[in-house]
């Protein structure tokens, strides 16, 4: 695949800084970084984003994350390898992805206030609200998943800061 266009940081730095400074706000919440990659990566299954597959499996993978966990992803509630909090990410993840019937259904967001605060729960929805919106970039612009080295996004971000 060849990409349509590369939102390259130095050409579009107003556009990379809007994104990033979504990341941000999530990162300085209490939500524990593998349970956002998890989310980044199940968002993305669901988006069919090769790029953002690939990036954030990697950069899991480089946290400690688990070969099995990342495998059985997609089919996360068969799996008894995750636990309530991730399950309940997962859930919200998946229901504001689809946003099905323009609805987040009651049973997503019970289950999701089980396990986060208010704030927790609000920076749970800005990361679902980040990857989607990098999914769509990537999408787009045919960006072609294999080539992404882990942490380059991290210190992408450094600089920006």
């Amino acid at each position: 695949m060849t990409a349509r266009l590369k939102l390259e940081p130095a050409r579009y730095s107003e556009t990379v800084d809007s994104m990033l400074r979504l990341g941000a706000v999530v990162r300085r919440s209490s939500l524990e970084r593998e349970l956002l990659e998890l989310v980044k990566v199940r968002a993305s299954q669901i988006n069919g984003c090769g790029f953002c597959l690939d990036m954030h499996t990697k950069d899991a993978r480089a946290q400690g994350e688990t070969e099995q966990r990342l495998y059985l992803l997609a089919a996360w509630r068969e799996a008894n390898v995750y636990s309530d909090r991730e399950r309940a990410a997962l859930a919200w993840t998946e229901a504001v992805t689809r946003l099905e019937h323009q609805e987040v259904p009651d049973t997503a967001y019970e289950q999701a206030r089980s396990q986060f605060s208010e704030e927790e729960l609000v920076a749970l929805t800005l990361a679902v609200v980040e990857i989607n919106g990098w999914n769509r970039f990537s999408i787009a612009f045919r960006n072609p998943a294999g080539d992404y080295q882990p942490g380059s996004l991290a210190r992408i971000a450094a600089t920006q800061s």
